[in-house]
């Protein structure tokens, strides 16, 4: 295993982002935005009131210019967001993300006639549109923006409320980000970032892991009325865009842009809390394996003997291409580019943001890929979860500004999937029984955090909205309470939660980001185990299947994209097929366990 000074391989691996734009100062970042607010005013000034009244032929016109226009803001965007994520602490790049926030803002503005007039077009003139052959490429758009219906507002007030979102959500977010990543933990005597201290949670020294745990909650707790003072605010800014918007929930418009109906989400909540026992039955297995007494929140991710494995990084590219390669040279090739071209940011350093993610960008260019690599079994895991979402992104391109991006439900599909092909790839190769068993376990404990653990965080979001409606301002200990309970409905009695794991929803960043999008990760794992067993079922047809899946990006509905490769996702049994699939890991690993006390 690595100690401190242990080089993984990637302190060199840094993206070129030259693709978007030269740097900060490259003038062609001003003549972008002000090519796109010239084309704004052009494209208003010729289609103002008139979108209803459109022909096939024009309507497809206005929205080839309205998509150019979109993706000159985007690739602006995406560029001043990947160079403020590199290092948050500088105020320079914080100013120049700003800076495309605030263009972004008037340039939507703008343009938000032409939703709102379609949107609120009449059924049988949008329905012919719809139908229509020359607007066959822009047809879900069409469909998609329909719904919005109901929930949008007269032009002057959606202008309003873009112009105040700015320094209204859009700030508190961006606050929320860079203090959580200027922050330093306090560890034996040495000041961390929350990445690295969280990371000696996997350690094997079971002291290390609880002086790395009361590190965490010793810098939660300085930063805690911050965190509460943002989430308490994000609360009443969400309750107050719904109020407006007339959603029935608070989760209503997360599933309505995810595509899915509400009681499908419902069902997914119920199915997973109702088999809660897989999460204790496994963590009972491991307390057993790990020869404790009681099992701590500090002890969840502590490894097994045989899971003291260093992946430099170049092990973990060949790993994960390999891999890829066995399921579709195409998919290896891909995602070969992100070595070769330097699309990935994988050096952890200070200020860079924490976790990982890949950015799809815009359609000219491609996406970049961040990651803070320390060379853990786990970070094997996290590339191929990141290129997975790289691959999608970049076949996904060819569908245009509009219709590239796919809603959360099925965003994490390709991310889980790419996953899963390098777990059983590694899993093929491996024979010593230790060995498997502790692959077994790591896998177990990914696949409980993107399923259980992330519907865990969808009934704590649930319950704190539901609070803060209700109650007013939430203080932090009611926000620990209601953490603290959530949690512990997961775990029953398998792990012992301290009073002081109160305080650890204040560090997650999806709870301020994106309102409601964790249940989207346990919608994509449970989809992967669906998809992966038809794979084993259909072999060679499906890969192809698969990779054209990926390309259709968000041109069509969830559940008819994912149709072909023979997945229903209207079945509301289709997630306990799943939760079951989780459940036989769990006897797999009792079984390579072995009976017996191990303590």
């Amino acid at each position: 295993m690595s100690d401190e000074t242990t080089l993984t391989g990637a302190e060199q691996v840094v993206w070129d982002l030259g693709d978007l734009y030269g740097g900060a100062d490259d003038p062609r970042l001003g003549a972008d935005l002000d090519q796109a607010d010239a084309q704004a005013g052009g494209l208003r000034a010729q289609y103002y009131g008139r979108i209803a009244g459109l022909s096939p032929e024009q309507l497809r016109t206005m929205l080839q210019e309205y998509e150019a226009i979109y993706e000159l803001a985007a690739k602006v965007g995406s560029y001043a967001h990947l160079f403020w994520s590199a290092n948050t602490t500088d105020p320079a790049r914080g100013a120049l993300m700003q800076r495309a926030t605030e263009r972004e803002s008037r340039l939507s503005q703008e343009l938000v006639f032409v939703e709102l007039e379609w949107a609120n077009a009449p059924d049988d003139v949008a329905q012919k549109l719809i139908e229509s052959p020359e607007l066959a490429r822009y047809r879900h758009y069409l469909e998609k923006a329909r719904l919005y219906r109901p929930h949008v507002l007269s032009e002057p007030e959606e202008k309003v409320l873009a112009e105040k979102s700015v320094t209204g959500r859009s700030a508190w977010e961006r606050f929320f980000n860079e203090t959580h990543s200027a922050a330093t933990f306090e560890l034996d005597g040495e000041k961390l970032s929350k990445e690295k201290v969280l990371s000696k949670l996997h350690a094997p020294d079971r002291d290390l892991r609880k002086r790395a745990a009361a590190s965490v909650t010793a810098g939660l707790r300085d930063l805690s009325r911050t965190s509460t003072y943002i989430l308490n605010n994000l609360l009443a800014d969400k309750a107050s865009d719904d109020r407006l918007r007339h959603y029935e929930s608070w989760i209503s418009a997360r599933n309505l842009a995810n595509e899915v109906d509400d009681q499908v989400v419902e069902a997914l909540v119920r199915a997973v809390t109702g088999r809660y026992d897989i999460v204790a039955r496994y963590y009972r297995l491991k307390r057993r394996l790990l020869g404790l007494d009681e099992l701590f929140e500090y002890d969840r991710y502590a490894p097994l003997p045989a899971a003291q494995h260093f992946y430099p990084w170049e092990e973990t590219r060949q790993i994960v291409l390999d891999a890829y390669r066995a399921f579709h040279p195409r998919m290896a090739e891909i995602a070969g580019w992100f070595f070769e071209r330097h699309w990935i940011d994988a050096a952890m350093r200070p200020g860079k943001i924490g976790g990982a993610y890949s950015a799809g960008t815009v359609p000219s260019v491609h996406p970049y890929v961040l990651l803070n690599y320390e060379a853990r079994p786990r970070d094997v895991m996290t590339v191929a979860h990141e290129l997975g979402h790289g691959v999608h992104q970049a076949l996904s391109r060819e569908q245009g500004m509009l219709q590239m991006h796919t809603p959360l439900t099925t965003a994490e599909t390709a991310s889980v999937f790419g996953e899963m092909l390098v777990f059983q790839d590694l899993m093929r190769r491996e024979s010593d029984p230790q060995v498997r068993l502790t692959m077994l376990t790591g896998k177990l404990e990914d696949s409980f955090a993107t399923v259980f653990r992330q519907v865990s965080m969808n009934r704590f979001e649930d319950a704190i909205h539901a609070a803060r409606r209700n109650e007013g301002e939430l203080t932090t200990e009611r926000y620990n309470a209601l953490w603290l309970d959530t949690q512990r409905a997961m775990f029953t009695d398998s792990v012992s939660l301290t009073a002081d794991y109160g305080l650890w929803w204040s560090y997650i960043p999806h709870f301020i980001n994106t309102p409601g999008y964790v249940y989207a990760y346990a919608f994509g794992e449970l989809l992967v185990l669906a998809l992966y067993a038809r794979y084993q079922q259909v072999g060679a047809e499906f890969p192809g299947k698969y990779l054209e899946m990926l390309s259709a990006g968000g041109s069509n509905w969830p559940h008819e994209i994912v149709r072909p490769l023979g997945v229903d996702l209207n079945d509301l049994n289709f997630w306990k097929d799943g939760l079951q699939i989780l459940d036989d890991m769990v006897s797999e690993a009792e079984k390579l366990a072995g009976g017996g006390d191990r303590r």
